[in-house]
């Protein structure tokens, strides 16, 4: 069976990728990648002269061409990782995300249908919306998006039910919280603060800083979407949480002590238009269904994130934005 990745040079399809190459050393794996500001062939490196795996740039709205890709290696799964992703540069200007997310899903799904080939939409906690200090995002929460950029997900993840409920396309989508991690671009909030702390530079926090997110490790979602793959049933949704629910401000602050910089460099920016409070993942359903369990104790997993980047610097240069 060959898999087709799409966005495999972004920091969760690399990872994706690089977790399969290792658990499954002859599993086919075709990467597609546009290569925007966000992919890098820099973060596969290490597998670029592996037997069974082929890079191909490209853009995922392109029917003919992807449909091409498809027929040649004999796709028989697809894994959708390829999106804009900072929620940021939605609020700017969202005509990109609503082209690459919906438009790009789209014309896979209409691939997907006309060859019979399962499809995985990686999604977001983010469709769901904001939470109050209590409670968690099940599979039966409603979907309620606050940003450009979860719209253009939610929008998404509806087609990709639709397909499953109008055509019968084998499907599964699955939504995971905040992901952290080597190769991760400077502008999400863990790598940006990593890196202007390692500069000794102001570290800007929105609002008072006390918006929660639950982190997951970036092998923790791979395992995850492996689990999906092997033991997923049909036309379900499965959350992916890690459990380490934080504060933005208690993530900066063990950024800042971990690194020996001083507290001082925090300052506090006007809150982002539509900011969600809270979101938390309830994966009670892979795990009693798939039987999977996140692995990476987030304390040490920070670390082992901030001693990467420490130690990557040809990687990063002097990105923070």
């Amino acid at each position: 069976m060959t898999i087709l990745v799409t966005g495999g040079a972004g920091f969760i399809g690399s990872h994706f990728i690089r977790y399969m190459i290792e658990k499954y050393p002859k599993q086919p794996i075709v990467n597609v990648d546009i290569l925007s500001y966000a992919g890098n062939l820099k973060n596969v490196n290490d597998i670029q002269g592996s037997e069974h795996y082929f890079f191909v740039k490209g853009d995922v709205t392109h029917y003919e061409w992807m449909d091409d890709v498809i027929r040649k290696h004999d796709v028989e799964l697809i894994v959708h990782f390829a999106a804009e992703s900072h929620v940021d540069r939605s609020i700017l200007s969202s005509s990109e995300f609503v082209r690459t997310n919906v438009m790009g899903t789209q014309c896979l799904l209409d691939i997907a249908k006309e060859h019979g080939i399962r499809f995985i939409q990686i999604s977001t906690d983010e469709v769901y919306g904001s939470l109050g200090r209590r409670g968690a995002f099940t599979e039966e929460s409603p979907l309620k998006p606050n940003s450009p950029y979860s719209a253009s997900k939610a929008g998404a993840d509806c087609l990709v039910r639709a397909y499953h409920e109008t055509f019968g396309l084998n499907v599964n989508i699955t939504r995971c919280s905040n992901n952290y991690g080597p190769f991760q671009f400077p502008e999400k909030l863990i790598p940006r603060m990593i890196l202007l702390a390692l500069q000794e530079k102001k570290l800007p926090v929105y609002g008072n800083g006390q918006n929660i997110r639950d982190w997951l490790h970036v092998r923790d979602h791979c395992s995850a979407i492996d689990a999906v793959i092997q033991k997923g049933k049909p036309g379900e949704v499965y959350n992916i949480g890690g459990h380490n629910e934080r504060t933005n401000l208690e993530i900066v602050y063990s950024i800042v002590d971990a690194i020996g910089k001083s507290r001082d460099l925090i300052t506090f920016t006007s809150d982002r238009p539509g900011h969600d409070f809270r979101y938390s993942i309830d994966s009670g359903k892979i795990q009693r269904e798939l039987g999977w369990r996140p692995s990476h104790p987030f304390e040490k997993g920070l670390l082992e994130t901030i001693s990467w980047y420490q130690s990557n610097e040809a990687w990063w240069g002097k990105r923070t934005e």
